[in-house]
């Protein structure tokens, strides 16, 4: 049930971008006097894939930091994207500073992933097959499922979307994702996706539940930011998904995540110039992350449901 798992957290995925406060949207009315819609929902989904697909594939690079909420642990990271894949290292463990050790450590992984011509082909193609994989998920959302406008706010169409009944799914990240419904959030301006708020109300079983079984119940969320006149990052992650596995394993996909404070870094790079640039404002960034970690932890916790 690996695959089921990866699956789910390609989901979260999705490209999007956070709603634009802006005013004089054409069209922009409240939902409650009368207003109609510029063009089908159907169609506007199309035009929003369209152009997410576009900036999939011609996007920059760029820092950033990441905060990843588990059950057992909070981490703060440093990521920086390269043209072979991003580079991250552990800045902050559960609010603390690394230990000795635990920099030793971390060092000691980034050199062999330098030093490893076999480790760094691993970490290429699974960086390439998520790339993948995201432009799979995206593909599937103008016929996956039936949409209806449900107002605007805050400069976005308001969809709210269901499973459409005609539509065939024919992989296990199809199955988990037309299984799903809830709400999208499309800037008006710019046509793109600004958040995505899904939830299964069914059980989604595979191999007739002998396989596995994914619960009903289960939930994410993702929210993103404009970064650039043409780039929209993630900023908010969250996944919340139970399951079982050839009958008698359960387990759980528990993620929150924020990131923030996006800087553009030059494109092209690879592994190992993005290794160097981490290492070169390593000081910097771990007096940064222990703000970042005392303004970001009290959000967080607002937010968990």
């Amino acid at each position: 049930m690996r695959v089921q798992w990866i699956s789910i957290g390609i989901l979260a995925l999705a490209q999007g971008a956070s709603c634009a406060q802006t005013a004089g949207v054409p069209g922009d009315r409240s939902s409650s006097s009368g207003w109609q819609p510029a063009m089908p929902a159907a169609q506007l989904v199309r035009e929003v894939v369209s152009n997410e697909l576009n900036d999939h594939q011609d996007h920059g690079y760029w820092r950033y930091w990441i905060e990843r909420h588990t059950p057992k642990e909070t981490r703060l990271e440093d990521q920086i994207e390269t043209a072979e894949g991003p580079v991250t290292r552990l800045a902050l463990s559960n609010g603390l500073p690394l230990s000795a050790e635990t920099q030793q450590a971390e060092q000691a992984r980034l050199q062999r992933l330098l030093a490893s011509p076999d480790e760094q082909t691993r970490h290429l193609q699974a960086y390439e097959e998520d790339e993948k994989r995201i432009g799979r998920i995206l593909a599937l959302l103008p016929d996956a499922f039936l949409y209806q406008y449900a107002g605007e706010e805050n400069g976005c169409y308001r969809l709210r979307f269901r499973p459409n009944p005609s539509f065939p799914p024919h992989s296990i990240e199809a199955r988990i994702f037309h299984a799903m419904s809830g709400t999208l959030w499309v800037d008006a301006r710019y046509k793109r996706l600004a958040r995505l708020d899904a939830h299964t109300e069914d059980n989604v079983d595979f191999g007739y539940g002998i396989l596995g079984r994914l619960y009903k119940g289960g939930w994410f969320q993702l929210q993103r930011t404009q970064v650039s006149p043409t780039d929209w990052k993630t900023e908010r992650l969250e996944v919340h998904m139970c399951g079982r596995a050839l009958l008698v394993k359960n387990f759980a996909r528990e993620t929150s995540e924020l990131r923030g404070g996006f800087v553009p870094v030059p494109a092209g790079m690879n592994l190992a110039q993005g290794m160097a640039l981490l290492q070169q404002t390593q000081a910097q960034t771990q007096a940064q992350t222990q703000v970042r970690s005392a303004l970001a932890i009290p959000a967080a916790l607002a937010m968990r449901r």
